[in-house]
């Protein structure tokens, strides 16, 4: 773990946190054996293969829960299901989320970073946009909400998010001020699907920072292995 992660971690004892931990890691037992783990780290220093395509991704499009913006795009279907249950109560509290970006391929994830390279150059690209095989989108857990822009946090939608996406299984993946630990600027509207009991050790133990339980997990697995 960084240093930032240890500095940052809750205060508590180690068998609450290996108590917390286990139970993270039995939820993992009912995931898609056939697919990368909702708790799969992937980042600026961890990748998935060119050829990687999730398993179970499925077609989505605008229906009674939730708006799609755009044609043709798909999502894994654990995630869709939590989507698909999230959205419906944020529509009964008069919010409807609109869903703008979700799975790329390795392909498409490199047109995008090559474009971006070409408009900003090289260093700002970087803080904008992931390398192709290191982005989440590529693992059909992730979604960029609204238009894609600085102001979704302001809007009906991603102040909804804000309070009550955790509750569904999903998170924030690049908060303000954590652009040193996860290698990106703030993004507020692009948030991964973990599962519900992974947000909750998220934010007992971590300050609701995916990237540190993230790699918390990772090393943990690393060091039983």
């Amino acid at each position: 773990m960084s240093d930032r992660c240890k500095a940052e971690m809750r205060n508590g004892s180690l068998e609450e946190l290996l108590a917390d931990l286990h139970k993270v890691l039995a939820v993992e037992a009912s995931f898609p054996q056939d697919d990368l783990s909702l708790y799969y780290l992937i980042d600026k220093k961890h990748s998935v293969d060119e050829s990687y395509v999730p398993t179970h991704l499925v077609k989505i499009q605008s229906n009674n829960f939730y708006v799609v913006n755009k044609k043709d795009i798909y999502l894994r279907e654990d995630a869709e299901a939590a989507l698909r249950e999230m959205a419906g109560n944020a529509k009964a509290d008069g919010v409807t989320l609109d869903v703008s970006s979700t799975y790329r391929s390795y392909a498409y994830q490199k047109n995008l970073f090559d474009y971006w390279v070409k408009v900003d150059g090289l260093e700002e690209a970087e803080r904008e946009s992931a390398r192709p095989g290191t982005s989440q989108h590529q693992l059909g857990t992730a979604i960029d909400f609204g238009s894609i822009d600085d102001d979704y946090d302001k809007t009906p939608g991603g102040r909804w998010m804000y309070e009550h996406c955790g509750e569904y299984g999903w998170s924030l993946s690049f908060p303000k001020g954590y652009e040193d630990v996860t290698g990106y600027r703030w993004e507020c509207w692009h948030f991964r699907y973990i599962g519900i009991e992974a947000c909750k050790f998220q934010k007992k133990w971590f300050g609701n920072v995916q990237q540190f339980m993230l790699e918390f997990i990772d090393e943990w697995k690393k060091s039983e292995a």
